[in-house]
């Protein structure tokens, strides 16, 4: 009787050789040349914030990716991370005065391990049961904040500005955060990639597509969504310390509100769940819809955005629904399609 292979040795032996280079890497080396001098062709403060935020918004939609893109966990509830990491790191440093970027790592930490414990509880749930659980969640927390006086209360708390420098975190120029979010979207970047050519890759799109194959294959269900879990909860930690760094100034309705946490998803949803570069793509698209409604319509035209993003969610789910990426795929697919058949017709005409 021949014995079954473990789902490790099934990856081992259909993982194709990876080509050394390929114009796709020649492309991303320029886009990131392009990102990293950008600051230096761009000498608006208001252009520069724009990009902060796009990075910013990217930066959270790959972190939320990891569980709701690789994993397919849909969270709307992972505000809560963001403001845990938030509200961590400026406390340790405006109470305590621990060192901004040690504060920034432990929010992340902080988070991870509350989400270890959340994740006990909603994970015993599926589907849109989950989804509902997570919004719940983050709306407990935001109700924590609002009420907690340590932590400023609904009133918020606010950075001191008497130093400015690398080592408190503090800057004048918007320079600076702009690197400072490159550089943790490019963290983030790499520990997706990272999960999605390891074996946690396999195991977590195994569970979102046939979750009671790879149960049977010996796939810990509840482990591994929980790991998805609290590496997503660690990376949007960061986002939110980020976050409460460059503003200088947060409260729960500005860290813990439910529309951080939709975003989160639309960028990945828009941009392509599942996909390393999705969510960025994602980001350019919704930010830049964001800050140009605000620039064109100002308080009179308050929530175009969101109904901007109700048609865009529309537009996806009916023809696209596997975002900006799903169609760049199926175009060039068809494109090398039509030349391949092309190509046989001249060769058979001659």
């Amino acid at each position: 009787m021949s014995k079954i292979p473990t789902i490790s040795q099934s990856i081992e032996a259909n993982v194709a050789p990876v080509k050394a280079f390929t114009p796709v890497h020649v492309g991303l080396l320029a886009l990131l040349a392009i990102a990293a001098l950008l600051p230096w062709f761009v000498d608006s403060p208001s252009h520069q914030n724009v990009a902060i935020l796009i990075l910013m918004a990217a930066q959270m939609g790959v972190a939320w990716n990891i569980v709701g893109g690789y994993a397919g966990q849909v969270s709307l509830g992972h505000v809560a991370f963001y403001g845990i990491g938030a509200y961590t790191s400026t406390m340790l440093f405006t109470l305590l005065g621990v060192n901004p970027w040690l504060a920034m790592l432990a929010g992340g930490v902080v988070a991870a391990v509350i989400s270890l414990a959340i994740g006990w509880s909603c994970f015993r749930l599926k589907g849109h049961y989950f989804t509902m659980a997570t919004i719940a969640v983050a709306e407990i927390v935001q109700i924590i904040f609002t009420n907690w006086e340590y932590a400023g209360a609904a009133v918020g708390l606010t950075m001191p500005m008497d130093q400015q420098g690398w080592g408190v975190f503090i800057f004048a120029s918007k320079v600076p955060y702009y690197y400072i979010a490159l550089g943790l979207l490019l963290v983030t970047l790499a520990a997706n990639y990272a999960i999605e050519k390891s074996y946690l890759g396999y195991y977590f799109r195994a569970i979102k597509d046939e979750p009671d194959a790879a149960r049977s294959l010996g796939v810990n269900l509840s482990t591994y969504k929980q790991v998805a879990f609290a590496v997503s909860s660690f990376f949007t930690a960061l986002g939110g310390s980020l976050y409460a760094q460059k503003e200088l100034y947060i409260d729960p309705a500005s860290v813990l509100g439910t529309g951080v946490s939709i975003k989160m998803a639309l960028v990945s949803i828009l941009g392509g769940i599942g996909t390393l570069f999705g969510p960025v793509i994602g980001a350019g698209v919704l930010t830049l819809i964001d800050e140009g409604t605000r620039v064109l319509f100002g308080g009179s035209g308050r929530g175009t955005d969101l109904i901007i993003y109700a048609a865009l969610i529309i537009v996806i789910a009916v023809y696209y629904p596997t975002g900006v990426m799903g169609w760049f795929k199926s175009f060039f697919a068809r494109r090398n399609a039509l030349k391949s058949q092309q190509a046989s017709q001249h060769a058979k005409g001659e």
